[in-house]
């Protein structure tokens, strides 16, 4: 059913029926709600105790009876999770949201949704309870700042109450049936009834049964994760889905030049960096280390097949997506992405720009709408074998070859991110030098060879470390595949709105990186690389 997460439907009425015999064996409808709202062409007219004086009007009205997030706080609160509007005796907090319900009919609304502050260290367990209960709103719609969905002020509920925070809690937002009324509005029926948020129609069913009967296998069990801090924000997985992303990561782990970089790993940064993506709708991607600096091009091969693979896979699932790189090899990459195209590596060419660093306000310019923090271009820059600025402001490679000469400070994107909320940056490198990488940048001094004077001094949000950058690229791409066939994560990436799109698999699979596809990237202009390609590191 369209609109499923905010209206779960239990049963539909025939016109005049004032019971509902699947969910109660004696109620009336006009009197078993403790307060009602009346609608007139769309426009709320009063409160009602009773309905018993429209009894002959509603003999030609038909009633929606719709599951309530108040079914499954008896299961939270049994399992340790507390439920603050309870605690201080008032009603849920419920708001309007930017979210817009597919269009049924007339029906057009956006999503009005509950929150409830809950401590972060419960968020997996207050989303496998819900997850299963589909007919009271199932699992939550969103997970962290309420500006993401269009809520301005937590304290100024549309409906319900306001409710307290405790250090620590995160707003956690499930679907609401106060939605019903929004839709009701849009219709601007020359009289509809709603109940009153909070006066809910009770049923004779036990939410205990309907818990039993949602259980599900343990691999579909939906975990939590953190994909960005500023502004906070959580996605959803499951555990299946995780798994397999984190196979993923232990294969790219694998140390073909035994540099050691196991001592520079950081445990999820894939699996986030794959959910964050999945969110994004803008993405700035980078490449480029010259490191062959006595040829022309410079280039090696590591870093551009994994940004192709990464781009192609984000094209597919309809993201925006940009390249920056140095001005001296615009044509070189220009020409890249081309071929890709070409070759059938991308659907359709993707614009590629060079980052040019004229003054103080250069970064913001280039990463937001009039150089203004609230109206970022990109949600996503992503770095893959990236020449990075070390301690001194030099860039070198692993050879301690100094190649500033050769690099744009792009990096100069990575550090003014830092201050823009709704940008999440991410560095993938091999040995710590890459742009990124100063997020381990002990680490890469200690046990990386020259690590002292080479190790990147910039950081990203997430830090991916392969044996070969590309793999990480490579990584991504399957990753984003692997949500995006992930029945819980689509469902909360579409907020419960709409329907599973079933046709888009075939476009995401066609996206995939393949042996060949990566052989065609390699080749592409003669970029450099040694005779042992996997080998092969700035």
């Amino acid at each position: 059913m369209a609109n499923n997460g905010a209206l779960p439907l239990l049963y539909r009425s025939k016109p005049g029926e004032w019971g509902a015999p699947p969910l109660s064996s004696n109620s009336d409808v006009r009197t078993d709600c403790l307060q009602y709202r009346k609608y007139e062409e769309g426009t709320f007219t009063g409160n009602l105790k009773s309905l018993m004086d429209y009894t002959e009007q509603m003999k030609e009205m038909v009633t929606f009876y719709v599951g309530c997030s108040y079914s499954f706080e008896r299961a939270i609160l049994e399992a340790g999770v507390p439920i603050r509007n309870v605690e201080q005796g008032c009603n849920v907090s419920m708001y309007k949201t930017n979210i817009a319900c597919t269009r049924v009919g007339g029906f057009q609304c956006n999503m009005v949704v509950s929150m409830r502050p809950i401590p972060v260290e419960k968020l997996d367990a207050i989303v496998q309870i819900t997850h299963p209960v589909e007919d009271a709103h199932g699992a939550p719609i969103h997970i962290g700042h309420p500006g993401l969905i269009g809520i301005d002020d937590l304290s100024t509920p549309d409906f319900g109450d306001a409710v307290d925070a405790h250090p620590g809690d995160v707003p956690v937002f499930w679907g609401c049936g106060v939605t019903g009324a929004e839709a009701v509005c849009s219709i601007k029926s020359p009289l509809a009834f709603t109940h009153a948020p909070g006066c809910m129609f009770l049923t004779d069913l036990r939410s205990e049964e309907k818990l039993a009967d949602g259980c599900v296998s343990s691999v579909e069990t939906p975990q939590v994760f953190c994909i960005s801090q500023n502004p906070p924000h959580y996605s959803v997985a499951s555990r299946s889905a995780v798994e397999k992303i984190t196979a993923l990561d232990r294969l790219i782990q694998q140390d073909p030049g035994d540099r050691g970089i196991e001592h520079l790993l950081i445990e999820d940064q894939l699996l986030k960096v794959c959910l964050s993506l999945s969110h994004a709708k803008s993405v700035l991607i980078t490449t480029g280390f010259p490191t062959h600096f006595n040829h022309q091009p410079p280039e090696e091969t590591d870093g551009p097949p994994g940004a192709i693979a990464m781009a192609a896979m984000l094209q597919a699932l309809k993201k925006s997506i940009a390249i920056v790189t140095d001005q001296r090899a615009l044509e070189l990459n220009k020409k890249i992405v081309e071929e890709a195209v070409e070759q059938g590596l991308m659907k359709a060419a993707v614009p590629v720009v060079s980052y040019q660093d004229v003054g103080e306000d250069s970064p913001l310019l280039f990463l937001c709408h009039e150089g203004k923090p609230q109206f970022p271009r990109f949600d996503h820059l992503v770095a893959i074998e990236r020449a990075g600025m070390a301690a001194d402001g030099n860039y070198y490679n692993a050879r301690q070859v100094n190649i500033k000469h050769l690099v744009d400070p792009i990096d100069k994107l990575f550090l003014a991110a830092e201050n823009i909320p709704g940008i999440v940056t991410t560095g993938i490198g091999d040995g710590g030098n890459e742009l990124g990488m100063g997020k381990v940048k002990e680490a890469v001094k200690k046990y990386i060879h020259n690590g002292d004077l080479i190790a990147c001094d910039v950081s990203a949000d997430f830090t991916v470390v392969a044996g070969v950058s590309n793999w990480a690229g490579y990584a991504v791409a399957c990753g984003l595949h692997i949500l995006n066939n992930c029945a819980i994560h689509e469902r909360y990436l579409r907020k419960a709105t709409g329907f599973p799109e079933a046709s888009e698999t075939d476009r995401y699979t066609s996206a995939l990186p393949t042996v060949l596809k990566v052989r065609g990237t390699r080749t592409s202009k003669q970029i450099r690389s040694t005779s042992n390609y996997f080998i092969e590191h700035a």
